[in-house]
């Protein structure tokens, strides 16, 4: 996956833009672990894009950014340096749990295929 020039600028403007909003607000140590969970979800949205037609799909990824969204707020989070591969990690097993979560549900919701019946 590749980002356009006008990508790479809207990512690098919209980060900024969150550490300014976070600043304002004197909570600085919540802005990492907010672009670490919207990249994330945005990267499951691009894995995923075939299945941009499925209701159940749109539904899934709002409740599991509504997940993001209560992880980010109930736990402390520090603004003490990190290990990057710690971070790597941490966020390779939220893509890959997230992707499981939409292959099962797709499974579910879409049931048995013509073959299998």
């Amino acid at each position: 996956m590749r980002l356009p020039w006008w990508g790479v600028l809207c990512v690098i403007f919209g980060s900024i833009s969150l550490g300014l909003v976070f600043v304002h607000f004197g909570n600085l140590a919540l802005a990492r672990p907010t672009l670490y969970s919207f990249a994330m979800v945005a990267i499951a949205i691009a894995m995923r894009w075939k299945l941009r037609r499925h209701v159940w799909f749109w539904i899934m990824m709002t409740l599991i950014a509504a997940l993001h969204v209560s992880l980010i707020l109930f736990v402390p989070w520090t603004t003490k340096w990190v290990p990057a591969l710690a971070i790597a990690a941490i966020d390779s097993a939220d893509l890959i749990v997230m992707l499981a979560i939409l292959s099962v549900v797709g499974k579910f919701v879409e049931g048995p295929k013509t073959s299998e019946r």
